[in-house]
């Protein structure tokens, strides 16, 4: 199961019904019966004449079971500002609660990577920070026609940079950090290879494309069951050191844990309690 579903109008949306798309989205968040899961719209980057029409339209109509609000492409710290600015007055007049639409930030380009620490601290409204791989590609130049496992086996990988400077920014900030599509849709085992690198920094997950891609990101991005139960054990001898024996240290079979190893733990505790994990008996 994934945990968001988002509602495009850029890049699947043909520019001769981009105006027309945001009726049928609106109409679609209205009447269908969404779960709880964080409902959002992509709207069009602000480098096109689409983006104010598609925040006032869809935001203004759609009522409050709408979330949050993806912008593409974003390239820098006043881009957040503006759409920040724009869904307060939004809001107000659509009697909605200012604050209530939250914002997803696209890290599409060079600029937008050299800027990436100015935009995940440009407004309290920002929940994620989103990698979009293909359209970075593109503004690098990267010899590549599609956005596939084997990228990472290059020379000289590019996105070992991206990966790490996207997610000590959005970290420092609070945010969640999300890898984007895998466009080889069917090949579930490369997907599976090339979430596990973004998976290693320390993202908190992946697009999925299909129902299959969301089996395998689930389970990539989850922590082990041996893993969850042994955070749960390390969370537990801590807390015995601690608050009974009053040490700060404390030896876990043969290695020494500490109030470091606690945070790592019950950061694995949180994500495995969000997967629907449940600890061994």
């Amino acid at each position: 199961m994934a945990d968001f579903s988002f509602l495009d109008l850029e890049d699947s949306v043909a520019p001769k019904e981009k105006v027309a798309a945001r009726t049928k989205v609106i109409n679609a968040i209205r009447t269908l019966d969404w779960d709880e899961r964080v409902l959002c719209v992509r709207v069009n980057a602000w480098d096109t004449r689409w983006t104010y029409g598609d925040v006032i339209e869809v935001v203004g109509g759609a009522g409050e079971r709408l979330d949050e609000v993806m912008l593409p492409k974003v390239r820098r710290a006043s881009d957040v500002v503006a759409l920040d600015l724009l869904l307060s007055q939004v809001e107000a007049n659509a009697g909605l609660p200012i604050g209530h639409i939250g914002i997803e930030a696209q890290i599409e380009t060079a600029e937008g990577l050299i800027n990436v620490e100015e935009i995940c601290a440009a407004s309290p409204r920002l929940e994620s920070i989103v990698f979009g791989p293909a359209d970075f590609a593109a503004s690098i130049g990267m010899p590549v026609t599609t956005i596939d496992e084997t990228i990472h086996d290059a020379p000289s990988n590019p996105f070992s940079y991206v990966f790490a400077k996207i997610l000590m920014a959005g970290r420092a900030n609070g945010l969640h950090v999300i890898d984007g599509p895998f466009l080889k849709v069917r090949d579930l085992d490369a997907l599976r290879r090339a979430a596990s690198i973004s998976a290693s920094y320390g993202f908190d997950g992946k697009w999925a494309l299909t129902p299959d891609q969301a089996i395998v990101l689930n389970d990539v991005y989850s922590p082990s069951q041996e893993l969850f139960d042994k955070s749960y054990d390390i969370l537990d001898a801590y807390r015995v050191a601690t608050e009974e024996n009053l040490t700060g240290a404390v030896m876990f079979g043969d290695e020494m844990i500490d109030e470091a190893s606690a945070k790592i733990a019950n950061s694995f505790v949180s994500r495995g309690v969000r997967a629907g994990m449940k600890r061994s008996s």
